[in-house]
């Protein structure tokens, strides 16, 4: 009977989540929408005469120190950050499913050169990392999605790496090789599948991970740069007219913390999902 009605919580909470995430993803998708096809402003053009005005009609969110509307800002801006944010994502998953494939599934030099390169990489934190690798590549979007791209493959390569040689030593596997099945054939049949889930679960956190890191480091000067609309850059350019205008910060702050929670609620849908154990999160 309690098992029955663990299961019967799990499935309810489980059904909360995947409707609360379907709303947030509606308004996200409506709110781009909105942004491709019914923004009037130029999201750079500035304006003095028009500085720092309160919501009206024109401009729902009012303007900014330089005359600029902020929804519009704030709507590209989110474009940006996103944006950018699922790029780098995707190359990192590009660059570490490949390696974590080859080197779980041949092993050998090729496996003891990756855990190397890996050791290293995880020797530091990933901010610090990436605040570093940006500072040495220079201030810009691009080479700020460099640095977390370099930063973000290692884990995808570890936790492919170790989801292949675990699925390497089972029976199924070693009987698919007895038959003569090639090497491409085993790993595109029997273990892709199973490092599916693993993936989607850390990618969807990373999502929010990423979009923090870009927000914070843009917001340094080290990441997207005036008058680029990113959120980051829009928190730096609105710090100084904090106390009499403090929604100028609090509108991309919101936005922020909205995207990182729908990226943490779809983790752990799929991780739910795919019954996948936390601490294979990363």
């Amino acid at each position: 009977m309690k098992s029955l009605n663990a299961f019967a919580q799990k499935k309810q909470k489980g059904k909360w989540q995947l409707n609360l995430l379907k709303l947030l993803l509606v308004v996200i998708v409506l709110v781009c929408l909105y942004a491709f096809l019914y923004l009037q402003h130029d999201a750079t053009q500035t304006d003095l005469g028009q500085r720092l005005q309160d919501s009206s009609w024109e401009h729902p969110l009012g303007t900014d120190h330089l005359g600029r509307d902020v929804l519009t800002r704030l709507l590209l801006g989110g474009q940006q950050t996103i944006g950018y944010s699922l790029f780098a994502l995707l190359a990192a998953l590009l660059v570490g499913i490949p390696i974590g494939l080859i080197s779980g599934y041949k092993g050998g030099v090729v496996d003891r050169i990756f855990m190397r390169i890996a050791d290293g990489f995880l020797a530091f934190p990933d901010t610090i990392v990436a605040i570093v690798l940006s500072g040495l590549l220079g201030p810009g979007i691009g080479n700020l999605m460099l640095a977390i791209v370099l930063v973000k493959w290692v884990n995808y390569a570890r936790l492919v790496r170790s989801t292949v040689m675990l699925e390497s030593k089972k029976d199924y596997i070693l009987a698919a090789r007895t038959n003569g099945l090639s090497s491409f054939s085993i790993i595109k049949k029997h273990i892709i599948p199973h490092i599916v889930g693993n993936v989607l679960v850390m990618a969807s956190l990373d999502l929010g991970k990423i979009i923090l890191l870009i927000s914070s480091l843009s917001y340094i000067g080290l990441g997207a740069q005036p008058p680029v609309p990113e959120w980051g850059t829009m928190l730096n350019d609105s710090k100084a007219h904090f106390q009499s205008h403090p929604e100028l910060m609090i509108y991309p702050g919101i936005a922020i913390v909205l995207v990182v929670l729908v990226s943490n609620m779809l983790g752990d849908y799929w991780r739910d999902r795919f019954d996948v154990k936390k601490e294979m999160q990363g």
